[in-house]
């Protein structure tokens, strides 16, 4: 589970900026606080299972999803890949001749197998200047290993003696250690990787084949069916059969690159999805089903929702935190909404999976669906740098009218567009 993620540096984030899935003392009014909406994870402390994030253009919502994507590859590959004179592929923030070289810093706070850890490092693009690990066996904070640039210390409960040695100035302690099989460090990074899944804006397609994996082999293929139907896509089953590849099968019009892998390719196995249409006589009445070639026929909003189908179930059956940027794009808003409804509800998560959006749906910043707590912005500044904040943050009611006093600018984190209309002139000329 996701407790807190925090990125930034000297500036950029007006030091550092933390988004965080801890839900907040909420005073009911109404009784809208959406209890549903938050799990118990002890006496202390309590999540909630959806957040989404708002902001203008550029503003910094989909940094905080890459930042949060650039840890967590660094986390699992910063051993294996590269040599010791290779940069971090960090990005200090420009806009500033104060933080053109000073580290970029990255932390987050999760839970696993029950106990909370806290991991971060700070980095240049040469070389590792900090890195932590703390975790909460019982109430008090504990540090599995301390490091500052070469020299690290680690605790007796690390078990990972004689493992700096073999540590790069550019490469993770973390990810050195679970090379030599520590197994704190093993979990950590199994964790990463299979616990916490990211999407940006449309690259959703390589998630297409998890939810063809999962029809083939019959996980979760009723839900997901069931799920593609009523969403009111027109969609009555789906088949998905295996096909040999071969030239007379590739599309003609296949751009030369792709057809030149495609045909690598040739005698492999791939698969053919083909979507059932109900078929009406002249009277409405149903007659027959008509097959559609899924790749040809359908929509591309269609193509995302079947993409995501897999991954989502998945997600909510094995209690797993997904992120989402540009989470509106060719979705229709009803649709977004089905989704995070599937989060929120108790019955349909009852693992307390999570899920966090970046957006710019406002047909969703409703109190109907969302507590305030789960709500947030990013707004910039005249110089560039991001401030993230929640919606609790604010003195408003419960059941305010979020996506009104939105768009009217009461929270900040909207686009303050100029005056167009004097860009091109009556003649058209500019």
């Amino acid at each position: 589970m996701l407790i807190e993620f925090s990125v930034g540096n000297y500036r950029s984030f007006k030091e550092v900026v933390t988004f965080s899935m801890v839900a907040a003392d909420i005073t009911a009014d109404n009784n809208i606080i959406h209890n549903d909406n938050l799990f118990t994870v002890d006496d202390d402390l309590k999540l909630l299972k959806s957040a989404a994030i708002y902001g203008a253009n550029a503003s910094g919502k989909s940094n905080l999803a890459k930042a949060l994507s650039f840890m967590k590859r660094f986390m699992i590959n910063s051993s294996r890949e590269g040599q010791s004179t290779d940069d971090i592929k960090v990005e200090p923030f420009r806009l500033s001749v104060e933080t053109e070289n000073k580290p970029s810093f990255f932390e987050i706070v999760f839970l696993l197998d029950g106990i909370k850890y806290r991991y971060g490092f700070e980095a240049t693009r040469k070389k590792i200047i900090s890195e932590w690990l703390f975790y909460f066996p019982n109430i008090e904070e504990i540090s599995l290993f301390n490091r500052e640039e070469d020299k690290i210390k680690s605790s007796k409960d690390y078990q990972a003696n004689g493992v700096e040695k073999f540590t790069r100035d550019n490469a993770l302690f973390l990810s050195v250690s679970a090379q030599f099989n520590i197994k704190i460090a093993e979990d950590i990074l199994n964790w990463s990787t299979n616990c916490l899944q990211i999407i940006f804006g449309l690259n959703y397609a390589s998630y297409h084949y998890l939810t063809i994996k999962c029809l083939i082999e019959n996980k979760n293929k009723n839900k997901i069916i069931s799920f593609i139907k009523k969403l009111d896509l027109g969609i009555d089953d789906i088949n998905v059969n295996e096909i040999d590849i071969t030239e007379d099968k590739l599309l003609d019009d296949l751009p030369q690159e792709i057809r030149e892998i495609l045909l690598k390719k040739l005698g492999v196995k791939g698969n053919l999805i083909n979507t059932k249409h109900r078929k009406f006589d002249s009277e409405n009445k149903f007659i027959s089903v008509e097959s559609f070639d899924f790749t040809e026929d359908e929509s591309e909003g269609t193509k995302k929702a079947f993409a995501l189908a897999g991954l989502l179930f998945y997600i909510l059956e094995n209690s797993q935190t997904l992120i989402i940027d540009e989470f509106d794009a060719r979705l229709h808003p009803l649709i977004s909404r089905a989704i995070i409804e599937l989060f929120n509800s108790n019955e349909t998560n009852p693992n307390n999976a999570q899920l966090i959006v970046m957006t710019h749906d406002t047909n969703l910043l409703t109190h109907k669906l969302f507590r305030r707590d789960q709500i947030w912005f990013t707004e910039k500044d005249r110089y560039g740098t991001t401030d993230l904040y929640s919606l609790v943050e604010y003195n408003i009611s419960n059941d305010a009218a979020f996506e009104n006093d939105y768009i009217k600018g009461r929270y900040g984190a909207i686009p303050y567009i100029g005056d167009l209309s004097q860009l091109i002139n009556s003649d058209g000329k500019k």
